[in-house]
């Protein structure tokens, strides 16, 4: 390893979530030149779970900035170099001139280089291709050049010279690649290198962009890779949507994710790129519908006990400063009916064939944000005092609209209630969130006509209705959770005697 190759420290992008394959970068907190300090947040990123702010784990100056704005990254490519000695001189020309391109694993190996937030990435020795001017001019930053390291040819075939040895053939040279030289070597173009798949064999591709090109709708086998060793790339399935007549340098030139903003496909018509949470929830939610089998049932019950018992607990000293909503005496109505009827809070192993009970309950609170609708839970709710419980579904609230809920907050969920009636809806037939045995639906309350005592009477009426999961839960089961939800509504007292 060179001094300048330790000098030189690069930060990749960390799996920040539960096994997650990209993110996209919104904000960059730094510019090239500025001085950062270890644990210093230098960017925020969106995954398909939520916002997150990276910090960098070591200290120095802001050497490069990968990826601009708006990019799409997946987890293990390089986001920022830090120089780590910014008082040693200039830098040698070589490492300076071609520092951007990231090495993507091969199919097999996706995921495995993904790092943690705060302990970024072991420096590297590899040498790397030259750029291209075009994404640099573009964007201010390097270009995504991802480049697919190959099979050594030995047990003992150092990676360095296994990748040395591609980038010499891509280059047109035999033997290692060279060194340090005065200019950069200029890349040869795409196609010229890296002809389509023959007819038959399967494209290479990463994970990641074998799922971008199923929902592009796009045939892998007639797109032209551009990738080092015929390596299909995002840019590349990208390029493949475009329109035919588009000049063939433009086609193939490796170019940044599009941006999340409307496009103007017409005067007619607006097209919004899914991405980040809506897509991820579209995806959870197409999954829950086809794999759950689902049955909901609803019941309309006066509330207006309910609606008298939460103006005493906003007049109560020990609820003083905390929110108090029929939302909070829902909730607190699931929990007492979870625990009179504790199978129903459970989970489906299909791979092991077996039904997992939860001896705890992670309260999931479906919440509607700018940037979608996510389902954080509060972890142990079935332990917490209802000013507790009150204090949590407020923390809840204010991160979700912050959009800074973590995906940690929204792990783990049993299950799930979503509050329709905010929106004046009635009722609704929710459906699960994924991996959670249930969903309860919380209707608008509003005074109606009701028979109370034999006569006729304006009362408070809200409508719920819960969605299980057949597998794990049957009628009876169900019917019975929901009748004791409803129960503990209409006559709050059962608070105290169910509990």
């Amino acid at each position: 390893m060179t001094a300048n190759t330790q000098r030189f420290r690069e930060f990749k992008m960390p799996d920040v979530g539960e096994g997650l394959t990209e993110a996209e970068i919104l904000k960059w907190y730094v510019n090239v030149g500025d001085t950062v300090a270890d644990g210093q947040v230098v960017c925020e990123v969106e995954t398909a779970k939520a916002a997150v702010e990276l910090p960098i784990p070591f200290d120095g100056v802001v050497h490069e900035l990968r990826f601009g704005e708006g990019t799409t990254v997946d987890v293990g490519q390089v986001i920022i170099s830090v120089d780590t000695q910014p008082g040693a001189g200039p830098a040698e020309e070589a490492p300076a001139a071609a520092p951007a391109a990231t090495e993507e694993p091969e199919p097999e190996q996706q995921g495995r280089q993904a790092v943690l937030v705060g302990y970024g990435a072991a420096p590297s020795s590899t040498k790397r291709r030259p750029r291209k001017a075009s994404v640099a001019a573009a964007t201010g930053t390097a270009g995504p050049h991802a480049g697919v390291p190959a099979e050594g040819t030995g047990p003992a075939a150092p990676r360095t010279a296994v990748v040395a040895a591609i980038q010499a053939e891509l280059n047109g040279h035999a033997g290692t690649a060279p060194a340090a030289p005065a200019a950069p070597v200029p890349a040869p173009a795409p196609a010229a290198v890296a002809p389509a798949a023959p007819v038959g064999a399967r494209p290479l591709a990463k994970p990641p962009v074998r799922k971008l090109a199923k929902d592009l709708g796009v045939d892998l086998t007639t797109v032209v890779p551009t990738g080092p060793g015929g390596v299909v790339t995002r840019e590349d399935v990208h390029a493949a949507t475009q329109a035919v007549a588009q000049p063939a340098a433009e086609a193939v030139a490796p170019a940044a994710t599009p941006v999340a903003v409307p496009v103007v496909s017409g005067a007619r018509e607006t097209r919004i790129p899914v991405k980040g949470v809506r897509k991820a929830t579209a995806q959870a939610m197409v999954a829950s519908a086809f794999t759950a089998p689902h049955v909901t049932e609803f019941v309309t019950v006066d509330v207006t006990r309910t609606m008298k018992l939460v103006q005493k607990l906003k007049a109560d000293p020990d609820m003083a400063g905390l929110r108090v909503n029929p939302l909070l005496l829902v909730a607190k109505a699931m929990l007492v009916a979870v625990k009179r009827n504790p199978d129903v809070n459970a989970a489906w192993d299909e791979e092991n064939q077996e039904i997992v009970l939860k001896h705890y309950v992670n309260l999931g609170i479906a919440a509607a944000t700018p940037r979608g609708l996510i389902v954080p839970n509060i972890k142990d709710a079935q332990d917490k005092t209802l000013p507790e419980l009150s204090s949590s579904l407020s923390d809840l609230v204010a991160t979700a609209r912050e959009g800074k809920t973590s995906p940690a907050d929204m792990a783990g969920g049993t299950l799930t209630i979503t509050n329709v009636g905010v929106f004046g809806v009635d009722t609704g037939t929710p459906i699960l969130n994924p991996g959670e045995s249930a969903i309860l639906a919380f209707g608008a309350i509003k005074l109606q006509p009701w028979v109370h005592k034999g006569k006729v009477k304006p009362r408070h009426v809200t409508t719920l209705a819960l969605s299980f999961d057949h597998r794990l839960v049957d009628g009876e089961l169900g019917s019975r959770f929901l009748a004791d939800v409803a129960a503990v509504l209409e006559d709050p007292k059962r608070l105290i005697t169910w509990a």
